[in-house]
């Protein structure tokens, strides 16, 4: 397609539910001139349960949704998704396709002084040693240590980001990763920005949370430019909201991760 209309195609964003929400709002800030069309596999939710073949497929699925809706690039906002799938579908797409790791790790190591780096993540991101292997990768010097902590998302989706339940949760999970003494972690999955008041609750003030979703929407920034493929037109942006299953819930809580209200979610399938 010529570079001229391809400015005006949408940018396409992918998770297995509500999470990559946040990166959604972090990229309609940074680029607010842009269409953008989200897909949340809420069928499926959540893939950081599944094997890593499923993961590669759903992710398939969903990345030839969004083609089918004519994007102009890919974000795969969910890290069990970018850990099993990203290279994959770098190879097979016909389009840009960034993730959420990178983004985030080189936002760890800009912040931490210590070296002593944790991740949160689900069971999938953290058997995958993508955080790790990044780290390393960066700065072999540091400590990394993952923690899967997988009733998390369903505490997100259900929309109990700040009950008692949570926060005991928050405490088993997080407690054993603050006595290791890092002083920097990485939200591993975009599901858990939401939980950032409970997790700063249980943490204190003195480790620092790392959110990929700034940090995504830059680099998409960055990759528009060079790929020549930002919006010109000047009209109003229109936001496309899409899952596979259960559209109001989606549409009841997605209000609460953008902040706005959600007019219309289509069904799909």
């Amino acid at each position: 397609m010529h570079k001229g209309l391809a400015k005006e195609r949408p940018i396409g964003i992918f998770d297995s539910g509500l999470g990559g929400l946040t990166v959604m709002k972090a990229v309609m800030k940074s680029l607010p001139k842009e269409d953008l069309v989200y897909f949340g596999d809420t069928a499926r939710v959540p893939y950081g349960t599944k094997s890593p073949e499923a993961i590669r497929k759903f992710s398939r699925q969903n990345a030839s949704v969004l083609i089918a809706r004519g994007v102009k690039a890919i974000v795969v906002a969910c890290n069990s998704s970018s850990s099993h799938a990203l290279e994959m579908l770098q190879r097979e797409c016909r389009v840009p396709v960034i993730g959420v790791i990178d983004p985030g790790v080189r936002k760890a190591m800009a912040v931490t002084r210590n070296n002593r780096v944790g991740v949160i993540a689900t069971r999938a991101t953290v058997n995958s040693r993508a955080y790790s292997r990044r780290i390393k990768s960066a700065d072999p010097r540091t400590f990394v240590i993952e923690k899967a902590c997988p009733l998390f998302v369903p505490l997100v989706e259900e929309g109990w980001f700040s009950s008692a339940v949570t926060e005991q949760i928050a405490q088993e999970y997080l407690v054993p990763l603050q006595k290791t003494g890092i002083d920097s972690l990485i939200l591993g999955c975009t599901h858990y920005p939401l939980l950032k008041r409970v997790l700063r609750k249980v943490l204190g003030g003195k480790i620092a949370l790392i959110d990929s979703a700034d940090e995504t929407a830059r680099d998409l920034t960055v990759l528009l430019k060079k790929e020549g493929l930002l919006k010109q037109s000047r009209k109003r942006p229109c936001y496309e909201f899409l899952v596979s299953d259960e559209p109001g819930h989606f549409q009841k809580q997605a209000k609460r991760f953008l902040g706005r209200d959600v007019l219309k979610v289509e069904k799909l399938f």
